[in-house]
């Protein structure tokens, strides 16, 4: 079987697996990240997502084999080292943003992302960001409450 190198939340991890062996299930069942779920395996609802060099991607369907030198980042992943949440997460708990917590994940990621590559969104690039995510709980409101204020907390504003 090949072996992968993988960088993942700061760490560099070696992986005995088949090179079309999703990221996902080598996220989950050979590292045991659980942050990332599987929900549809069809890359459409995001409960997978992973950052992936800073971006949102999902992990579903993308085999190990792709990822190469990526940096991989998953919910586990975006906390410092001391502990303390990141800016994202820090505003889905005070806006409660979550619900059941099953597409949390998606939600945190894609913000995530998003903050990365736009500091400043307004309303409709976080509606864009986030479109791939499936929440039937309907917390839409909240959680796009939660992106705004995560934005002020990182600018300083």
């Amino acid at each position: 079987m090949p072996k992968f190198s993988l960088h993942i939340n700061g760490l560099q991890k070696e992986i005995d697996t088949e090179p079309d062996t999703p990221l996902l299930y080598v996220l989950r069942d050979y590292l045991e990240l659980n942050g990332p779920k599987f929900g549809c395996g069809l890359s459409q609802c995001g409960a997978c997502m992973v950052l992936i060099d800073g971006s949102a991607a999902t992990s579903c369907m993308r085999p190990i084999a792709s990822i190469g030198d990526s940096k991989i980042t998953t919910l586990e992943g975006l906390a410092s080292e001391n502990g303390k949440l990141h800016a994202v997460q820090e505003a889905f708990n005070r806006e409660q943003a979550a619900q059941c917590g099953y597409c949390l994940n998606g939600m945190v990621i894609a913000s995530v992302g998003l903050l990365n590559s736009n500091p400043s969104p307004n309303d409709s690039e976080i509606k864009d960001a986030l479109q791939l995510n499936l929440c039937r709980c309907s917390a839409h409101t909240r959680i796009i409450q939660a992106v705004k204020t995560a934005s002020k907390n990182l600018s300083g504003k």
